[in-house]
């Protein structure tokens, strides 16, 4: 868990990934497309994935990837992102902690 938090405190906006993921591929593509360049672990590829895999896990990430973090805090998976997006509520956050500045 501690490892985690370091993780997820390095950036404005930290995705948990697979490479065989497609919903993780989806929203890389849309923090990308706003212009946001979140920092990716894939946890298929990174020394130890499989602990933090688990330690989402505790969190409460069901599935485990993917698993978003803004501004340190735990959004969500692909669901909780979409809403926040459809709700308008992702942009005004990601100006917020810094990863926006449109």
């Amino acid at each position: 868990m501690e490892r985690l938090a370091g993780m997820v405190s390095e950036r404005p906006v930290v995705i948990f990934s697979k490479t065989t993921c497609g919903m993780c591929t989806t929203v890389q593509a849309l923090f990308t497309d706003f212009g946001v360049h979140p920092a990716v672990f894939e946890l298929d590829v990174v020394p130890r994935g499989r602990e933090i895999e688990q330690a989402l896990s505790r969190l409460g990430c069901s599935p485990s990837v993917p698993a978003v973090f803004i501004g340190g805090k735990l959004v969500g998976g692909v669901s909780e992102v979409m809403s926040l997006h459809l709700n308008r509520s992702l942009i005004p956050l990601l100006k917020k902690v810094g990863a926006l500045w449109v």
